[in-house]
């Protein structure tokens, strides 16, 4: 092959990683700004604190929050925080340095709580809880010294959906990360603006993105956590059984208190007989959805396509 046929053919792939790009790019805003409408999670006059970590995932939350700052219709600021844990070899420099390229507010505050953890947590046990608690508490106060009204926390479909298996499996509870909450002490509102989308789509615009990586070392390298195994099941379902993952977590958002067993979410003793026909009735096995494992109906619940300048004031 000639030279002149080469450099096509490489202008020609170039083109097309682009555009592959730029699609993903308008893909993940539009489910972004779908998720902050849906749950009303930025309002106008609201201050965002962004918690970076310097993760795949903190990193590609501000950069879409960023853009979608200067196309919505109302007012509100961002200050991106990062708790230095002072893990050993933790490069303290990389996040001020990436935060003040791009011209961001930061905050970063140093707790050694990587001694505290080390300290109570035996070796060869996970530390997550211990750390996780410890940093929230942390975060909490930060966000009431900044003055922030909501705190955002870059959690995906992945860890949406792990999280309502890990607490179904170990917890026997069905229990997940919603969308926004209340935080532990009432004072402040979290969100999740990357509830809609996959852990895959957040690595390819990270990697296209060439966002400045601090991997964990502390919890993120411990083998044999119970949520890297039911990742795993959710990967195999993923490869097998095609629309399974998709309809399940579609499933978070369609729950029928009716067809369940919790009397607190639903009036079980107080359940009479009206004579009246009722279309919510006992009509769970009628089209037996059980026996199939097919995908979920394109573009269903959160993927239906939206503008990709969605209305964050949407209730």
């Amino acid at each position: 092959m000639n030279a002149p046929v080469e450099a096509a053919l490489a202008r020609q792939r170039s083109d097309k990683a682009e555009r592959e790009r730029i699609l993903l790019r308008k893909r993940l805003l539009r489910f972004t700004g779908k998720a902050i409408a849906d749950f009303s999670m930025i309002e106008d006059g609201d201050k965002v604190m962004v918690c970076l970590s310097g993760g795949k995932d903190s990193y590609t939350l501000l950069d879409l929050l960023l853009v979608l700052r200067e196309r919505a219709p109302i007012r509100f600021d961002i200050v991106a925080v990062n708790l230095d844990q002072k893990q050993p070899g933790f490069p303290a420099h990389v996040l001020p340095d990436y935060l003040s390229s791009r011209d961001v507010p930061f905050h970063i505050e140093t707790q050694d709580t990587y001694s505290i953890v080390t300290r109570l947590i035996p070796e060869g046990k996970t530390m997550c809880s211990l750390c996780s608690r410890l940093r929230r508490g942390i975060l909490y106060r930060v966000a009431g010294e900044l003055g922030a009204t909501k705190i955002a926390l870059g959690h995906h479909r992945d860890d949406i959906l792990g999280t309502f298996f890990l607490n179904l499996f170990y917890g026997g509870r069905m229990k997940g990360m919603p969308p926004k909450l209340v935080s532990d002490d009432g004072r402040h509102i979290v969100i999740r603006p990357l509830a809609y989308i996959k852990e895959e789509d957040i690595a390819r615009y990270a990697e296209a993105r060439a966002f400045p990586i601090i991997p964990c070392n502390l919890c993120g390298s411990q083998d044999n956590l119970k949520r890297k195994e039911v990742r795993r099941m959710l990967g195999e379902w993923e490869k097998r059984f095609p629309g399974r993952v998709e309809n399940t977590f579609n499933a978070l958002s369609r729950i029928v208190p009716s067809h369940l067993m919790d009397s607190g979410v639903y009036d079980f003793t107080g359940l009479r007989a009206t004579g009246v026909a009722d279309t919510g009735g006992d009509i769970a096995f009628d089209d037996e959805p059980c026996t199939s494992d097919s995908p979920a109906a394109p573009d269903s619940i959160v993927l239906r396509p939206v503008d990709d300048h969605a209305d964050l004031t949407r209730s």
